[in-house]
């Protein structure tokens, strides 16, 4: 293996393992939520809104550093966020109220906003086009693990030691990973693309509205912020809801549904990553047919792990997770393809404000509302409904997919 070969393959290695801690820092809060609420006094809609108020400054940072990634080192913009999300993570320390926890929280999402928003460009300009679904699928392997683990490493240290200190374990590797990142040779943006753009860049209200005038990015913008409704809402309450409905004790709950989001997670993100490829070579919508069929798959076994308790549940809840998951990669890919390289950065920093505005930043609020009127059962109805919407409006979109030359050469370019 030479030198060449090295270089894509250890920075996909590192952002993936910085995206892995990104979603470990996220899903830790899930894994705690009752202690939580128990210390401070406070309801279910106040710890939804943790989760709401996070996302909201998360994508309200995202278009700000899209445009700068567009123009500047990404790698640069990628570890300092990193160091910054860090910093505050280890801030836990010093939290002992709920408005320190809502602030600290909430600033969390400025730092990791550069990451999500750059570093799938970063990825994307690594490898060819005809591979980009299945590398994606690596990078994103980190949404189900770091997810599975942030639920392990609350509900077992929080039993032992409190639910702060898993926070701390949290935050320790990022520095050292974001260290790493800042010693890797940046690519050159859109060497591996198959066809090269040659527009210049405009404003970002120009970009803006070209954006909106594109119907393969408006149709996967808008399917996957159905999506990210619905795997808000349900990341953020199914341990409670096993806990408190269901009898289960939090660290058993914690540990059975992360096993399910990181066995789910690896398989879903994987096959939805090959499969979208593989079928790239004989439909230009593959992307959105494979993410289309996966939410619709979804929905009876939903429904079923939510209404049929016994035996039947946690394999129906696994079943519904890997076929919401298996979408990640491809809808990830299809974004990525559905605009030049030029804009890219600021088209994921759009794509990440849309699919909040309309998906997570109010769905763990919402279902802690109803939940906390009716059941917590009741309020997984939403995220079942949102799951539909995202399957209609990706079966609608696949008319819009790009062509995609999938067996083409990437232009060989330098990197700098």
């Amino acid at each position: 293996m030479t030198q060449n070969d090295l270089r894509p393959k250890t920075a996909l290695l590192l952002l993936t393992a910085l995206n892995l801690l990104n979603y470990v820092d996220r899903s830790v809060l899930f894994g705690v939520q009752p202690l939580i609420q128990n210390e401070f006094h406070v309801s279910k809609t106040q710890i939804g809104f943790l989760t709401t108020a996070f996302l909201l400054c998360y994508m309200i940072a995202a278009p700000f550093v899209g445009p700068l990634a567009d123009r500047y080192s990404r790698k640069l913009i990628i570890a300092v966020g990193a160091f910054f999300w860090s910093g505050l993570t280890l801030l836990t320390a010093v939290t002992h109220t709920y408005a320190e926890l809502f602030v600290r929280h909430t600033l969390v999402g400025v730092g990791e906003a550069t990451f999500v928003t750059i570093a799938p460009t970063f990825v994307a300009d690594l490898f060819s086009e005809a591979r980009r679904g299945r590398i994606l699928g690596i990078f994103y392997l980190a949404i189900p693990v770091g997810s599975a683990l942030g639920y392990l490493l609350g509900g077992h240290l929080s039993e032992h030691h409190g639910w702060r200190f898993p926070f701390y374990i949290a935050a320790a590797p990022g520095f050292a990973i974001a260290t790493a990142v800042m010693f890797l040779k940046e690519p050159e943006r859109g060497r591996m693309d198959s066809r090269k753009d040659t527009a210049e860049r405009g404003t970002i209200w120009a970009t803006i509205l070209g954006l909106a005038r594109n119907p393969a990015f408006v149709a996967a913008t808008l399917g996957m912020a159905m999506m990210t409704f619905s795997l808000g809402g349900i990341q953020a309450w199914m341990p409670q809801f096993l806990y408190s409905e269901r009898g289960y004790t939090l660290a058993r709950a914690d540990f059975d549904f992360g096993l399910i989001i990181v066995i789910d997670g690896i398989l879903a993100s994987l096959i939805g990553g090959w499969l979208g490829d593989y079928l790239l070579r004989r439909t230009k919508s593959a992307y959105y047919l494979v993410s289309a069929v996966g939410m619709a798959l979804g929905v009876p076994f939903m429904m079923q792990a939510l209404f049929v308790p016994g035996k039947t549940m946690m394999p129906a809840i696994g079943v519904a997770a890997f076929f919401l998951l298996l979408n990640t990669s491809p809808l990830n890919a299809a974004v990525i393809n559905s605009v030049g390289a030029h804009i890219r950065a600021t088209a994921l920093a759009v794509n990440i404000f849309i699919i909040h505005i309309l998906g997570d930043v109010f769905s763990p609020t919402l279902m802690g509302w109803v939940g906390d009127r009716h059941s917590l059962q009741t309020s997984f109805i939403l995220p079942v409904i949102a799951m539909v919407f995202s399957s209609l409006i990706l079966f609608f979109g696949m008319r819009f997919a790009p062509p995609v030359r999938a067996g083409a050469k990437p232009v060989a370019t330098g990197a700098h």
